[in-house]
């Protein structure tokens, strides 16, 4: 169950990358580049980012420091995927426009449509554990 819920929501984030890239430009082959593109350069930067991070956490020596550490890694994680989105969408289109448009649009939908999308998981995987 726990790799349909992976794969699902991969399937997800990919489905929201389609769907702005090709309102934006209209094209199914750069919303199609976009899909396969974005992920890519996102699963390549992100675990230079969490060791990055990870290295930091285990620096700081009081609790408050760490709370604080998470809270700041978040924050970069989301301009990390907004920088790609920007980067991916102007590429594709010529356009800085087009691009910031991306860069607030799509970490936007991942943030209202991941969580439910997870919650509505949840529920299917208790389901499952209840027969």
């Amino acid at each position: 169950m726990a790799a349909a819920k992976k794969v699902s929501q991969v399937g997800t984030h990919m489905a929201i990358a389609f769907v702005i890239a090709y309102a934006m430009t209209g094209s199914v082959v750069l919303g199609g580049l976009a899909v396969i593109i974005e992920p890519i350069i996102n699963v390549i930067l992100l675990p230079y980012h969490e060791r990055l991070w990870h290295r930091y956490r285990n620096s700081v020596a009081s609790m408050r420091s760490r709370y604080a550490a998470v809270a700041a890694e978040k924050t970069s994680q989301v301009f990390l995927h907004a920088g790609v989105a920007f980067g991916v969408m102007f590429c594709a289109t010529g356009s800085v426009a087009a691009g910031g448009l991306a860069a607030i649009i799509e970490p936007v939908c991942n943030v209202i449509l991941l969580p439910w999308h997870d919650r509505m998981w949840d529920k299917v995987i208790a389901r499952g554990a209840a027969y």
